[in-house]
């Protein structure tokens, strides 16, 4: 008989008003984890963590914000890789576009390049709808190396 390794995963989740200062608050509070974590600041894995975390909770503020209800930012670190989950609680709507379905904006737009970034960064991700409704998570991966 043999034995599967234990997997270790650890989570950590916070609530954050759907402010800018709560956009920022959420890339903060991301690194800080990491580092924690062990993944040091400006390594490749923390520094596309912290795009992919600054970019979605700007999206969870802006396009996502429902007065009175907060978001979600959480994070799972498993063996290889850090998973990313902002959720919000808005229903109804266009749907973020999913992986593949991402358009590039114009040269000059003044905005549309935060999915882009994450589909660049991410080694997966998905929008899903949130459990319990109303609302939706992105979720995204970054492999973290050994």
């Amino acid at each position: 008989m043999t034995t599967q390794p234990t997997a270790t995963v650890h989570t950590f989740s916070q609530r954050l008003s759907p402010t800018p200062r709560g956009a920022r608050l959420a890339r903060h509070l991301a690194l800080n984890q990491l580092h924690d974590w062990g993944i040091p600041p400006g390594s490749d894995a923390s520094d596309a963590v912290a795009v992919i975390v600054a970019e979605l909770a700007a999206n969870a503020v802006t396009h996502g914000r429902v007065p009175g209800r907060d978001f979600e930012l959480r994070l799972s670190l498993v063996t290889g890789s850090v998973r990313i989950e902002v959720t919000d609680t808005r229903s109804g709507g266009p749907r973020p576009p999913g992986p593949g379905a991402v358009r590039h904006p114009e040269a000059l737009a003044d905005s549309g390049r935060g999915l882009v970034l994450v589909e660049a960064l991410a080694v997966r991700w998905e929008v899903v709808d949130r459990e319990p409704p109303p609302g939706k998570t992105i979720r995204a991966q970054v492999d973290v190396p050994r």
